[in-house]
């Protein structure tokens, strides 16, 4: 007998053989062997905590900067709902986002409520959970900016808090994170009282360049390669020639060239494909590494 013939019982739903395609914004990739949606935060702590140390764990948030391989993942794929996804003013210009609240809605609420500071994440697609895993950010802010302290579980259920500093945030990674599996449950983000219109003025402004200069509405993961230190990766890929170019399903966009898209018909195979050949071919004509920030998971 394996580890899926002795899940935990759960109050939440235990799902064998989920297509995970639907559950990413690329709309691609293959099932998971079991995907468990907790009903709550207690759901989940029982599960770990009942869950053999063998069966593998992998957290997937909206899926918006995660690509999954065409053959599924192996092992227990967790995905956080509706009852990890409040968002919560606390005073004092701080507010409290949980894991599973998209990032621009923390920017909205903190909005309304007169706190700004956190008007990047109107311009981050994601959730919470994946900021907070690799310090996302945009327009020259970042998670580590306005991050109070983190809240998350480890692999056995134990419930852990993290200090800003605790997490060791670089460029797009926690060092923390990294050393440890960790489910992070939320966040506590501190601002600076503003006028609510203030507020939703530079939020509409972040949205119209978006809007102008990137696929917000193609079948996307956003930043496909982290910037190299002194480049910027669009620019790489522009002038190696990949910008509109395709690649069986896949392509850089027209609009952005670091953004891969899946056109239509594209498999998980032929987006990473892609994206390995144009790392080759910047690398032979330009001299530069690029390195991945969409988190590729899963068998190929």
């Amino acid at each position: 007998m394996s580890w899926r013939d002795r899940l935990p019982n759960v109050r939440g739903k235990l799902l064998a053989n989920e297509p995970l395609g639907p559950f990413t914004w690329f709309r691609v990739g293959g099932p998971a062997d079991v995907l468990f949606l907790p009903q709550d935060e207690d759901d989940l702590v029982a599960f770990l905590k009942g869950l053999e140390a063998s069966a593998p764990v992998t957290v997937l948030g909206v899926g918006s900067n995660t690509l999954v391989r065409d053959g599924g993942v192996e092992g227990v794929v967790i995905r956080l709902g509706k009852a990890f996804g409040s968002v919560e003013p606390r005073g004092d210009s701080r507010i409290f986002a949980g894991a599973a609240a998209l990032d621009a809605a923390l920017a909205r609420e903190a909005g309304r409520a007169g706190i700004a500071g956190l008007e990047f994440y109107r311009g981050v697609p994601g959730s919470i959970g994946g900021a907070l895993v690799m310090n996302a950010g945009c327009y020259g802010s970042e998670t580590k900016d306005v991050l109070v302290e983190a809240y998350a579980l480890n692999r056995a259920g134990q419930r852990l808090t993290f200090s800003q500093a605790d997490l060791r945030y670089s460029y797009r990674k926690s060092a923390r994170a990294a050393a440890e599996p960790l489910i992070f449950l939320g966040g506590l983000f501190q601002g600076r009282p503003d006028a609510p219109c203030a507020i939703e003025a530079r939020m509409d402004e972040i949205t119209a360049r978006r809007e102008q200069t990137q696929p917000i509405r193609e079948k996307t993961g956003g930043s496909t390669f982290k910037n190299p230190p002194g480049h910027s990766s669009w620019r790489l890929v522009d002038e190696a020639g990949w910008r509109g170019k395709p690649f069986g399903g896949a392509m850089f966009s027209p609009l952005h060239a670091n953004f891969l898209i899946n056109t239509g018909a594209a498999t998980a195979a032929d987006l990473e494909g892609l994206g390995e050949a144009v790392r080759a071919d910047v690398k032979a004509k330009l001299g530069v590494d690029l390195d991945w920030e969409i988190k590729r998971i899963g068998r190929p």
